[in-house]
């Protein structure tokens, strides 16, 4: 993502934007940037929702009035998660969509997400033809008549629900009766997620159900920010604690004893239990944990990496034929429900693993290998980034370089990712080793190495 704070623009990239409301994103901002995606999209409707924040509403009256403008018809999917839109987009072999959503960024953010026929977040070379409509004034036009219509969806859950049980063993989970927290922290991910986990036979303790955007926490579900979550799993007697980001796109987990088993092995899990009964590619991100590698070898299945980023990981699964991927921010992707990040594929895949092999979520990931990561940031120019990067290869020799997406050095037991930010002037220095010291120790010798 790009972004010019000084010029009052949104934080931009070629899949969406985000910014603060009323002030870097308006209602003419994202007319102007959905316009620049109408203009290149097939024909046919695009689909519309959001992830519940107060000014999503605002954003899509405006959005769709902008469409029907144009000629261009649009559906209305009201509040739901970033991957149902992905579903809905092929439900109605629509021309594409938008989901308007700022993921984990604090409440007075919003933004928009681009999709394509598909239902996959749009790729590069698409999102780049966008962008550059969008920076080149689209929406300058008059309108069309006749204008384009408005369909308002009534029942935005039910192919996604019935996609999510379509992967799993439902008799064998609603057997088991599972008691689950689900702390949705007033996000799009209650309708769905309270839907599927009734539908799976579990008893539910819903936190934040109302997708009002009126966070009870930092809406990234990371540990630092759902510590008065983890108790909540043992007082209400769960089984199992998930917790998703404000669009659902992202799943962490809590186990029975309050314990944050984190995002990471959200994927990890999931692809352990994927592969027991469907052998077939993987690809995640090249930051995430090599869980899913070792997985992979210890399956005897195919894995390859992608460049940070979904659409990426998209372009790699489909280059692969993979069974399932995603990225370790928590973020899991079965294509036979959709190519978009998915809690709900997360939550599904992780109770009928506990159902099928009778072990609790904690034991689950305890079988997994063992490592930690660690991220920091290192300040540096832009400039300065490719010098930098060329040092840290001559520092680790003895590591093996990739430079699929700035620097990743490879050994036997650990690896250091070194790539540059789109939006802030340093470079992300992600580690990967059996101890936390370990890691910690490679991303400063990092930052030793090129003198930050």
């Amino acid at each position: 993502m790009s972004a010019n704070p000084a010029a009052g623009e949104p934080i931009i990239s070629v899949s969406g934007l985000r910014g603060i409301v009323g002030r870097t994103l308006t209602p003419e901002v994202a007319v102007r940037y959905v316009t620049a995606l109408a203009d290149l999209a097939p024909p046919g409707a695009l689909v519309i929702a959001g992830d519940g924040r107060p000014s999503g509403r605002m954003l899509a009256d405006a959005i769709h009035a902008a469409l029907g403008a144009l000629g261009r018809d649009s559906i209305d999917a009201g509040v739901a998660a970033t991957p149902t839109t992905g579903v809905l987009i092929r439900h109605f072999r629509a021309a594409g969509g938008v989901q308007i959503t700022a993921s984990h960024n604090p409440a007075q953010y919003n933004g928009l997400k681009l999709f394509d026929a598909a239902g996959r977040v749009i790729p590069d070379r698409f999102g780049q033809r966008v962008l550059a409509r969008y920076r080149a004034g689209a929406g300058d036009r008059p309108a069309t008549d006749p204008p384009g219509t408005l369909e308002r969806c009534r029942d935005p859950l039910s192919a996604h629900l019935e996609a999510v049980l379509a992967t799993v063993d439902v008799d064998r989970i609603r057997r088991r009766q599972f008691n689950v927290l689900l702390d949705s922290n007033h996000g799009a991910g209650s309708l769905l997620g309270r839907r599927l986990l009734e539908e799976l036979g579990c008893g539910v303790t819903l936190l934040g159900g109302t997708p009002d955007g009126q966070f009870e926490h930092t809406p990234e579900p990371l540990a630092e920010n759902l510590v008065t979550v983890c108790p909540a799993v043992v007082r209400a007697g769960a089984d199992v604690g998930f917790c998703q980001d404000p669009d659902a796109d992202r799943l962490a987990v809590i186990d029975a004893s309050g314990r944050y088993l984190g995002e990471e092995y959200t994927l990890a899990m999931c692809v352990d239990h994927v592969l027991r009964a469907r052998k077939g590619p993987i690809v995640t991100n090249c930051s995430t944990s090599r869980m899913a590698e070792d997985l992979a070898g210890k399956y005897g299945v195919p894995f390859s990496r992608s460049a940070v980023g979904e659409a990426n990981v998209v372009d790699v699964m489909l280059a692969h034929e993979a069974v399932f991927g995603g990225e370790g921010n928590g973020g899991p992707i079965d294509p036979a429900v959709g190519l978009v990040r998915d809690s709900f594929v997360g939550m599904a895949q992780l109770l009928d693993a506990m159902a099928g092999r009778e072990m609790p979520i904690g034991e689950l990931a305890d079988e997994l290998p063992r490592y930690a990561i660690v991220k920091t940031k290192i300040p540096m120019p832009p400039e300065e980034v490719a010098a930098g990067l060329d040092a840290l290869a001559d520092h680790f020799a003895d590591a093996q370089p990739d430079r699929l997406d700035g620097l990743r050095l490879d050994w036997p037991d650990r690896w250091l990712l070194v790539r540059p930010s789109n939006t802030e002037p340093i470079v992300r220095a992600v580690a990967e080793a059996t101890t936390e010291a370990q890691s910690r120790g490679l991303c400063d010798e990092a930052a030793a190495v090129i003198g930050r």
